[in-house]
């Protein structure tokens, strides 16, 4: 079976540092490359969304550069909480199986979600799809809370 790695060792650990790779992506590709990387002040990070708002860029470039900025916040929020999730996890000792395949899961709803809320986002019809691709990622957190009580029962 395709998935069979899912069972054989415990890499939800080597999620974690993935994790903040998913969240620093979105900040690569609006500030440190591309045509945000001029506005970006490294000594005064914050700064950035106001020197894209007085950029020579136009609009729609602004916005996506911004919802990228929003997207790698969003992955840090969540960050200690699904850290959090996998030593819980562990700690109660779960299975490898379902400990990979939550947190390969919350990483891939990552994924998705970076990709909808960047690129998708500007579209008033696709950008609903934001929200649900957010709730698979907190709802992979929340599994490994459930399931690591319920072990400890």
């Amino acid at each position: 079976m395709a998935l069979s790695f899912l069972g054989d060792r415990n890499i939800s650990y080597f999620t974690i540092p993935l994790a903040v790779i998913t969240s620093l992506y979105p900040r690569a590709y609006s500030a440190w490359r591309g045509p945000g990387k001029k506005y970006f002040d490294g000594s005064n990070p914050r700064t950035f969304a106001a020197r894209l708002e007085k950029s020579e860029l136009d609009k729609e470039t602004i916005a996506r550069l911004q919802r990228a900025e929003s997207a790698s916040s969003n992955g840090f929020e969540g960050l200690p909480l699904f850290a959090a999730a996998i030593v819980a996890g562990n700690t109660a000792g779960l299975s490898a199986k379902t400990l990979n395949t939550l947190s390969i899961s919350y990483i891939l709803s990552r994924v998705v979600y970076n990709w909808v809320y960047i690129f998708l986002a500007a579209n008033r019809n696709l950008a609903p799809l934001r929200t649900p691709v957010w709730f698979v990622s907190l709802g992979t957190t929340l599994a490994f809370f459930i399931k690591a009580g319920l072990a400890k029962m």
